[in-house]
């Protein structure tokens, strides 16, 4: 099959969940089809036009904040049609507005759009922004041959907005296999295990604030305990048109020497930032199905995450999680988990481990994936 990806920022994936989830999923499927990739020069600031076996195409756009997905879109889309692809498939429900395109243009070719995230449900969002996204969910559940729902919960919500079944499909993620070292640890200043690690972009429905605050009280608590009072706290991750926020929290972090703001890291760098923290923190207040908990499982580590519904369909360990927007609760979270046994904590990361392997993996994701756009083209 020829199989166009469009609506992403680009390959490789340097940050940015939806990013993860084509990288992945592109270099999966182009070991037996022709994959096709449509990317934003600005994003990998490469002009490569191949990467692990997948074609690169690098599209126009406008580098502005409410300009560059739907710019992007529009010229990937006009490039598409002419291409004889026999999968077009969307990402996210900002670019599925174009999706309509392909339908009268290029009606041989069949449409497919993944819905990641209710993008509306953002702070970062103006009033119109979120307007125009409510239709892009609307587009998503009607231009396409087949949508794709990444949780449970977004296939619900697809049901009771517009009486659309659509398709679940979880996000799925790379087992690892290989050892992590920690030689990459010391340039932030950190140790194994002797820190717990956010891995996000720095907007605020990430909840890094509540999380900073948490930990701040979790310090000033137990002045007492050593353990605590040695811990650090790595927040991965940089803006996305976001850099008055992103101040807010270097403000909000200054009284305590313990937080270390890392930006945007990937490759090994990311990797063992994953592999040699205590655990990963993530006290979102919306999501799709967060591709940083999946990998940070797939790491075998403890995750510690908010109680939204996304959450919940991957973490069930009531030690695991915490009320969200709740700085309290989060503290007390912490505070207990650091509490646990070192056995105790091994046997969390176990339990993820586990889930991965059964539900996320790759290799039980991509078949099914294959499965509907080969079911769409017969």
């Amino acid at each position: 099959m020829r199989i166009a990806m469009i609506g992403q920022k680009g390959i490789p994936a340097i940050y940015g969940g939806v990013e993860r989830h084509v990288h992945d999923l592109a270099i999966h499927l182009a070991k037996n089809h022709e994959v096709y990739v449509y990317s934003r020069k600005w994003y990998s600031n490469s002009q490569d036009q191949k990467f692990e076996g997948v074609n690169i195409i690098h599209t126009p756009t406008i580098h502005t904040k409410h300009l560059d997905a739907i710019i992007n879109t529009f010229t990937s889309t006009i490039h598409a049609l002419f291409q004889k692809y026999d999968i077009i498939h969307y990402h996210g429900v900002g670019p599925s507005l174009l999706s309509w395109l392909p339908r009268v243009f290029a009606p041989k070719t069949k449409v497919v759009t993944t819905f990641h995230s209710i993008d509306r449900y953002h702070q970062k969002w103006n009033f119109f922004a979120k307007l125009i996204l409510r239709l892009g969910e609307k587009t998503a559940c009607t231009f396409a041959h087949k949508t794709i729902a990444v949780s449970e919960s977004i296939k619900q919500y697809c049901l009771n907005e517009f009486n659309k079944n659509v398709t679940y499909i979880p996000n799925g993620v790379n087992e690892k296999t290989t050892e992590i070292f920690e030689n990459k640890l010391n340039q932030f200043h950190l140790q194994k295990n002797n820190y717990l690690v956010m891995v996000s972009r720095l907007v605020p429905h990430k909840g890094a604030h509540i999380l900073i605050e948490a930990f701040q009280k979790l310090k000033s608590e137990n002045k007492d305990n050593e353990n605590i009072q040695k811990l650090k706290l790595a927040i991965v991750g940089g803006s996305a048109y976001t850099d008055t926020y992103i101040k807010k929290l270097h403000l909000q972090a200054s009284n305590v020497n313990d937080i270390v703001f890392t930006d945007f890291q990937s490759g090994k760098t990311l990797e063992e930032l994953y592999a040699n923290s205590l655990a990963l923190i993530h006290p979102s207040l919306n999501e799709g199905l967060p591709i940083t908990v999946l990998q940070a499982m797939s790491y075998e580590m403890p995750t510690l995450v908010s109680t939204i519904s996304e959450h919940l369909e991957l973490i069930k360990n009531p030690k695991m999680l915490f009320k969200e927007n709740d700085a309290e609760a989060l503290k007390k979270c912490l505070y207990e988990f650091l509490n646990l046994s070192e056995e105790e904590r091994n046997k969390m990361g176990q339990e993820n481990k586990q889930t991965i392997h059964k539900n996320y993996s790759w290799d039980v994701i991509v078949p099914q994936i294959e499965a509907l756009y080969k079911k769409l083209i017969k």
